[in-house]
C-alpha cells in the first residue's frame, strides 16, 4: 500500500490546454448535470458543448473589453458561474470570484481593492449590485445571467450568441490569445473582514500543478459523478469540485441547496462527493440515527460492523450488500467523500470507510491552490492531513520539545502573493520559497502531516505549555450532546489562564435524555458533567475550568468554519 505507485495523470500546460485535451478525450460525454428551474429534471450538457461554450463566452467578452481586463463573478453556484471562470482565463484577462454572501459593503472594497473593470452577476444579487454601483466607478460594464431589467446592462446569453456568430464568421482573438501559465490569472479573496482580507495571486501554473498531484493520489475518472454542494468562489471546490472534473473527464451535477440536497442525490446518484467536516458529521449523524433507531437495530448493525470486518481480513468484502440501506439513501453509486477545509473526527472518517464508502481528508490553504497534503485512497491515516503532494516539500519550522511547530510548504502550488501587499508577501514566503501556513502541526515517520492548531489560536499555559483549543474542541464534539464548540483562554488569579468552553448542544440529543424544553440548568448541568469526562483524558493545565451554555449556531465562514474572532 504504502508503495503502491501513483496514478497517472497528463500534464496540462494551462487551463485552456486542460480544456481542449479534455474534449478531444471525453467530447461526447456528460461534463454537467444542470436545473433550468428548481425542482426541475436535471439536463445533461456534454464535454464539447462546455468547451463551444466558454469559447463563444470568451470570444464576446474580449468584443466588452480589452485583454488582460479584471472580471469579477458574483452568484450561486450555476452554469453560467463554470463558463465565466474559463471564459475569462482561457484568454480575456483575469478572474476574481468572490463571496456571494458578503455585505455590499465588502463586495465594493474587493471590486475596488482587485481593480476590476467588469462584474458578471446572477439576479439574486441584483439589489446588492443596486445598493453598491456608485461605490465601485471602475467596474465599466455589469453582465447579468439573468434577464437584466436596465438597457445598459448586458444579457449573459445574449454575449453567448453574440460570440457564436464571430466564432463562425472566424474570429480567433479569443481561440488564440496568448495565455502566460506564470502570470496571475486568477485573485481570490481570503476569508477576513473587508480590512483584513488579503487578495491571493495565483497563476494557471499553480492551479495545474494542483490538479496533477492530486489526481495521482486519488482516483478519479471518466466514470465519476460530482455532486457539487460547496459555495464554488472558494478556491477548495473550484480546484477540487470544478476544475479537477473537467480535467478528468467527469460529471459535476449542480445541487440546488443544502435542503435540497438529500433529493438532488436520489436524482443524480454521485459516486463522490466534496464535503467539509460539518456537512459529513451530518452525514454520519443521520446514518447513525437510524442504524441505531431500537436496540434490535442497534444490534443487527454492530454484527454487520463486526462480521464484515472479519471477512475484510480474507479479502472478502460484503459492506456495499450488509449496508445497502446506508447506500441507496445515498443514491447507490458513492464510492467516496472527500473532506476538506479543516480537521475532522477520525472516528468518522473511520465509521464511513467501516460502511463500505472511503473517506479521506486533505490540508490545504488558498495561497496553495489549494491542496498542500492530501491522504491517498489506498494509503492513508485517519487522523492526518495527508501526504505532501508530488512536487511539494514541507517542513516543520521551529519545532518544540514535541516536535510541533509550524508547517510550511514549497511547490509550484504555492501563489505568487498577495496582491500589492509585499509586506505581508515577504512574511508569508520566506526566502527560501517555503509559505508558512499559520497552522501548527508535525510530521510523522511516514511523512503524514498531522495538524494541532492553528499558531494565532494557541493558548499559552501558566508553565510556558502550548494549549491548542482545537484539540480540546475535538474531544467535546465527540459528545452526542455538544454539536459545536469553541474554547478560549482568559487570564485568571496569580497569572494563571482559565480555559473556557463556550458550548451549543445538541438539542435533539439533549431532549432525548432531559425531555422536551429541559430547564437551562439543566442543560448547563449535563455540558458539564460532558466536560468532566474529557478532563479526564486532559493533562492538568489543559483542562477546561469554566463552561458557557450557548443557545445558538455559532457565527461560521461560508465555507462552514466558525469565526473565532466573532464568537468568543
Amino acid at each position: 500500500m504504502k508503495d503502491t505507485p501513483l496514478y497517472e495523470v497528463r500534464k496540462i500546460r494551462d487551463l485552456r490546454d486542460m480544456l481542449r485535451q479534455s474534449t478531444d478525450l471525453y467530447g461526447d460525454q456528460t461534463a454537467f448535470m444542470i436545473k433550468r428551474m428548481r425542482g426541475g429534471p436535471y439536463e445533461n450538457i456534454t464535454m464539447r458543448e462546455f468547451a463551444n461554450d466558454v469559447d463563444a463566452l470568451g470570444t464576446a467578452l474580449l468584443h466588452q473589453v480589452s485583454a488582460g481586463s479584471r472580471v469579477a463573478i458574483l452568484a450561486e453556484t450555476r452554469y453560467e458561474w463554470y463558463l465565466s471562470y474559463l471564459g475569462v482565463t482561457n484568454g480575456t484577462g483575469i478572474v476574481v470570484p468572490l463571496d456571494k454572501e458578503l455585505p455590499g459593503i465588502e463586495i465594493a472594497s474587493m471590486l475596488n481593492r482587485a481593480e476590476v473593470d467588469l462584474l458578471i452577476y446572477s439576479k439574486s444579487k441584483q439589489d446588492l449590485i443596486d445598493e453598491i454601483r456608485a461605490d465601485i466607478p471602475g467596474v465599466k460594464k455589469f453582465i447579468a445571467m439573468d434577464p437584466p431589467k436596465e438597457k445598459s446592462t448586458l444579457y449573459f446569453w445574449d454575449l453567448l450568441k453574440e460570440g457564436r456568430r464571430l466564432l463562425a464568421e472566424g474570429d480567433r482573438t479569443f481561440l488564440d490569445a496568448p495565455i502566460d501559465p506564470e502570470a496571475m490569472t486568477i485573485l481570490l479573496f481570503t476569508s477576513g473582514t473587508t480590512a483584513r482580507a488579503k487578495a491571493v495571486m495565483l497563476s494557471q501554473r499553480n492551479i495545474c500543478a494542483n490538479l496533477e498531484g492530486m489526481c495521482s493520489m486519488l482516483y478519479i475518472g471518466p466514470g465519476d459523478t460530482f455532486l457539487s454542494v460547496l459555495p464554488l468562489h472558494h478556491t477548495y471546490e473550484c480546484t477540487c469540485g470544478f476544475l479537477c472534473q473537467v480535467y478528468r473527464g467527469c460529471t459535476i451535477a449542480v445541487c440546488e441547496g443544502l435542503l435540497q440536497i438529500t433529493q438532488n442525490i436520489k436524482e443524480s446518484k454521485p459516486t463522490m462527493i466534496l464535503v467539509v467536516p460539518l456537512m459529513l458529521e451530518m452525514f454520519h449523524r443521520a446514518i447513525m440515527k437510524k442504524a441505531k433507531a431500537t436496540k434490535k437495530l442497534a444490534r443487527k448493525f454492530e454484527f454487520g460492523l463486526r462480521l464484515t470486518r472479519f471477512l475484510r481480513l480474507f479479502g472478502i468484502d460484503l459492506r456495499r450488500k450488509i449496508f445497502a440501506p446506508v447506500h441507496e439513501s445515498f443514491g447507490g453509486n458513492l464510492r467516496m467523500l472527500i473532506s476538506g477545509g479543516a480537521a475532522i473526527d477520525p472516528r468518522i472518517l473511520r465509521d464511513m470507510q467501516d460502511l463500505g464508502i472511503a473517506a479521506v481528508q486533505g490540508y490545504g490553504l488558498t495561497e496553495c491552490a489549494p491542496i498542500l497534503a492530501l491522504n491517498r485512497d489506498i494509503y492513508f491515516k485517519d487522523h492526518a492531513a495527508g501526504l505532501p503532494l508530488p512536487g511539494v516539500e514541507m517542513k516543520v519550522v521551529d519545532p518544540d520539545e514535541d516536535g510541533i511547530g509550524e508547517l510550511a510548504g514549497r511547490g509550484p502550488n504555492v501563489m505568487l502573493g498577495y496582491y500589492k501587499n509585499p509586506e505581508a508577501t515577504a512574511e508569508a514566503i520566506d526566502e527560501e520559497g517555503f509559505y508558512h501556513t499559520g497552522d501548527l502541526g508535525y510530521i510523522d515517520e511516514d511523512g503524514f502531516c498531522i495538524i494541532t492548531g492553528r499558531k494565532k489560536n494557541v493558548i499559552i499555559a501558566k508553565n510556558g505549555k502550548n494549549i491548542f483549543p482545537e484539540e480540546i474542541e475535538l474531544l467535546l464534539s465527540l459528545s452526542p450532546y455538544v454539536a459545536e464548540s469553541l474554547v478560549a483562554g482568559n487570564d485568571g488569579r496569580h497569572d494563571d489562564v482559565i480555559l473556557t468552553a463556550t458550548i451549543y448542544p445538541d438539542r435533539e440529543a439533549v431532549e432525548k435524555l432531559l425531555g422536551p424544553d429541559p430547564e437551562r440548568e439543566a442543560i448547563q448541568s449535563l455540558l458539564e458533567e460532558e466536560v468532566k469526562k474529557v478532563n479526564q483524558k486532559l493533562v492538568s493545565y489543559k483542562r477546561i475550568r469554566r463552561v458557557i451554555y450557548r443557545d445558538r449556531e455559532f457565527e461560521k465562514t461560508t465555507s462552514r468554519k466558525i469565526r473565532r474572532q466573532y464568537n468568543k
